[in-house]
């Protein structure tokens, strides 16, 4: 006869977290700035899943539908984006037909990006469900802290 292991009688999420010492970790920018970046990031990709879009992908559709005509270096450069890896999202955001490269009225080796009548579309959708995103994010901080922390942030992210 086998002896079948006794399944374990609490489950994995309901057992008793021992508690870990983070050290010098908890006085760590970086690591802080991580570990929310991690909560903020699965709850905006668990909020457009409904749409198939990733957060990279929601913001390229937004500065295309902000600046229509930008050529994807431009894009690449403003989002920090690696442009091989920008040119493999476009194509697939123009195989879902939200985007298209058109020729550049100024120079004929770029291409000029603009969303499509689909594009604005799920970018309408997507935008509403980022706002409840960001609302979740204000009730977390409270709104002076939100508005402080997106100051403090500017920094890093302005150009």
């Amino acid at each position: 006869m086998t002896d079948i292991p006794a399944a374990d009688p609490m489950p994995r999420d309901r057992k008793v977290r021992r508690s870990i010492d983070l050290d010098v970790l908890t006085g760590h920018l970086g690591y802080s700035l991580r570990r929310a970046q991690v909560w903020v990031f699965q709850d905006f990709i668990r909020t457009l899943s409904v749409l198939d879009i990733r957060p990279a992908q929601y913001s390229v559709l937004v500065v295309i539908g902000a600046n229509p005509g930008l050529s994807q270096a431009e894009l690449a450069d403003r989002l920090a984006i690696e442009r091989a890896r920008l040119v493999h999202m476009l194509d697939h955001l123009q195989h879902r037909g939200l985007t298209e490269r058109l020729p550049s009225p100024t120079d004929r080796r770029t291409h000029a990006l603009q969303l499509t009548r689909e594009g604005q579309k799920l970018l309408k959708r997507a935008k509403a469900l980022a706002a409840r995103h960001e609302a979740r994010l204000g009730e977390k901080l409270g709104p002076e802290a939100r508005t402080q922390m997106l100051e403090l942030l500017k920094v890093f992210v302005q150009k």
